[in-house]
């Protein structure tokens, strides 16, 4: 699986991708899509204890977060059905964006009017609208970011997408507790809401992407006509139809493309992120068992963490532009590994504000460089026909091994202790780096192959 070659041929033409109104626009698509997180997971779980919500309630309130982790069962229908006058109006992709945003903003408008203590099932209704349309939100923001720019353009995408991601969840996190102190719960909820302009606004101002479904509809069309479906003159042939249109014909474009590296791809997309997800489960217990105080943590992590953060997915970006996406992914997979070995040296000093400077600092640099090179990576792999469905699942492929993993963290730590987990998170990340050499030095026959010749194996 080699890249294609760049139009980026020097490092001054690689630093000026940022310059590119759409690149700039995901600054702002990153903020609104990251605002609505925190308001329906940390701060609202403040706000309900402030209220004097019973802990065992609060936590019935984490599955809306499951929301997220489902998205790809709804992303087929993005990828297919237009939106009466919206679609028409705005495109394919921006019209469900802003069907998205108003769902939040609605939202959280309901929930700056509901009591805690009155109304919890009003409030639980108002957290599943604004999880459902934020889901919603990422998958057509995902998308339209794919279909807007060309591969070696999408690092720098999605850099700037971080840098508003994490501007938003310091607004939705501090900014939100902030507002509480200074007025209520329910003036904080009142002005996120009135945030959401910010995406509201971004939606009306970009263009809409060209797409090209030519080679989706030869595909569609054979799949079709194997499942013995012609006429569709019944509503059954129109649903199987829609349904092999919508969910069956993604999964066999991707794997018709990538032929047998397909499933390495795919254990790749799994592999991933589980090194600096386990590692960031315990990763708070640690500072706090090593006797950092909870203003040094707060102060490191979000001062340091933040801009650290920036700078590596800044650069990853570069580094995209640069030299195309492989090497990068490799870089960044070795990173997020060898960062690991220095919170195992951490654990074996006395608590240093400049020591735990230091490691988070790499720590945050390197994951905010392999971010970068992953997600244009994801990108690469989706194919513009289907471009919300297949990203939908490489997200969802991409944590869900990792977090199930990062739930025996705490397990191993009890067991062996922060240094041994450490080195353990870190040989997780050994695998990923395997997977990138072996794609990188690969090169597969079948990407461009037009669809009937991929399914009648000519």
């Amino acid at each position: 699986m080699q890249d294609t070659k760049t139009s980026i041929q020097n490092w001054q033409d690689a630093i000026l991708v940022y310059s590119r109104p759409r690149v700039i626009a995901m600054v702002f698509l990153g903020f609104s899509a990251g605002l609505p997180f925190l308001l329906v997971f940390s701060t609202l779980s403040a706000w309900l204890r402030d209220a004097g919500v019973a802990l065992t309630t609060i936590g019935f309130f984490s599955w809306i977060g499951i929301t997220y982790s489902i998205k790809f069962f709804w992303a087929p229908v993005i990828d297919r059905l237009p939106l009466p006058l919206l679609t028409r109006w705005l495109g394919k992709r921006r019209s469900w964006m802003l069907i998205a945003q108003c769902g939040i903003a609605l939202g959280l408008l309901g929930l700056s009017m509901s009591d805690p203590l009155t109304q919890l099932q009003q409030i639980t209704f108002f957290a599943l609208l604004v999880a459902f349309s934020s889901a919603t939100q990422d998958i057509t923001i995902d998308a339209w970011r794919i279909e807007a720019m060309d591969k070696e353009f999408q690092g720098a995408m999605s850099a700037t997408y971080v840098f508003g991601y994490r501007v938003a969840l310091l607004v939705a996190g501090a900014g939100a507790f902030y507002l509480a102190a200074f007025q209520s719960w329910s003036f904080a909820y009142y002005t996120m809401a009135i945030l959401v302009s910010v995406g509201i606004m971004t939606t009306l101002i970009i263009r809409e992407p060209e797409h090209n479904d030519l080679g989706s509809r030869k595909l569609e069309e054979i799949l079709e006509r194997k499942a013995g479906i012609t006429q569709k003159q019944n509503l059954l042939d129109q649903i199987s139809a829609w349904f092999i249109d919508a969910v069956v014909s993604p999964f066999v474009d991707f794997f018709s493309r990538y032929g047998k590296q397909a499933l390495i791809i795919l254990l790749l997309v799994a592999c991933y992120r589980i090194s600096d997800i386990t590692m960031g489960v315990m990763a708070n217990p640690f500072y706090l068992d090593m006797g950092y105080s909870k203003t040094d943590i707060a102060n490191v992590t979000k001062l340091f963490g933040f801009f650290m953060t920036i700078i590596g997915a800044g650069l990853g970006g570069i580094t995209v532009a640069r030299f195309g996406i492989m090497r990068p992914l490799l870089t960044g997979a070795i990173l997020v590994a060898v960062t690991n070995l220095f919170f195992v040296w951490l654990a074996t000093q006395e608590a240093n504000i400049i020591f735990l400077a230091l490691v988070v600092s790499t720590d945050n640099f390197s994951g905010g460089f392999a971010t970068a090179a992953f997600i244009a990576f994801l990108s690469s792999l989706t194919s513009q026909a289907y471009t919300a469905t297949q990203y939908a699942l490489f997200s969802s492929l991409m944590t869900l091994p990792a977090k199930v993993i990062g739930g025996y963290s705490g397990m191993i730590v009890d067991t062996l202790g922060y240094q041994h987990f450490f080195l353990t998170a870190g040989l997780l990340g050994v695998p990923a780096i395997l997977l990138v050499w072996y794609l990188s030095n690969t090169q597969t026959g079948t990407r461009n192959k037009p669809p009937d010749e991929v399914i009648t194996g000519r």
